[in-house]
């Protein structure tokens, strides 16, 4: 697939992790290295899921309920009762923040970045019941371009995301490339289009979708009556 190097990307070269890992297997390492992304499952159990859910529900209403007070009904990416971001919920939640030191993620730190690590983005996305857009193809590294550019993003589903509620979608192998040009469109950054070798990850609530920062991804539509 043909792209273009964002303008800041000049040197970047791919680190291949390596063993000996401290939770992912061999086959999960040749994964990431090879596509970029793979799926760490049955990882949170759904007595802990709760706690969370029950604490970002009430900031995430808070978010739309500000979306629907101001023109357009939107503010950038997000759109009132269609899809929102609760941002840097790890500042306004202590349950949030206890999550976030869960060691499953200092362990995936470990085996896929290094001994070097802190957080440095935290939000929680709801893609509201049958909201008819797509998100588009982009590296999360495009929407803020940061050194180092491979970081890694654990997206982890409070409910089971399906292909029909908006479940991620993934484009292996170009996180090799580095960041790529994004522009912007209506419903946000976006860096690829086509869906040509395209892989959905479908992951049950309490997975971790792992990928890369580089890594192309985009979520569908949400067909079905309840938040994804």
């Amino acid at each position: 697939m043909k792209t273009t190097r964002h303008p800041l990307n000049q040197s970047f070269a791919w680190r291949n992790a390596r063993a000996p890992f401290h939770i992912i297997s061999t086959e999960q390492c040749d994964c990431w290295n090879e596509s970029g992304y793979f799926l760490l499952e049955n990882v949170f159990r759904p007595e802990e899921l709760q706690p969370l859910i029950e604490a970002i529900d009430p900031l995430e209403e808070k978010t739309n309920q500000f979306l629907r007070s101001i023109k357009d009904k939107r503010k950038f990416i997000a759109r009132a009762d269609e899809v929102t971001f609760a941002l840097h919920v790890v500042l306004q939640s202590e349950v949030a923040r206890a999550f976030s030191m869960h060691a499953v993620f200092a362990q995936l730190c470990l085996d896929l970045l290094g001994t070097d690590c802190r957080l440095y983005w935290d939000q929680a996305v709801y893609k509201k019941p049958y909201c008819p857009e797509e998100f588009p193809w982009h590296q999360d590294n495009g929407y803020n371009f940061v050194i180092p550019q491979d970081y890694l993003t654990c997206w982890v589903p409070l409910v089971d995301a399906t292909i029909d509620n908006g479940c991620p979608w993934v484009m292996p192998g170009i996180s090799r490339r580095g960041t790529l040009e994004h522009w912007q469109t209506d419903l946000g950054w976006q860096c690829l289009e086509g869906m040509e070798e395209a892989v959905p990850v479908e992951a049950k609530a309490g997975d971790i979708v792992v990928f890369s920062s580089l890594t192309p991804h985009r979520t569908g539509p949400n067909r079905t009556p309840d938040d994804r």
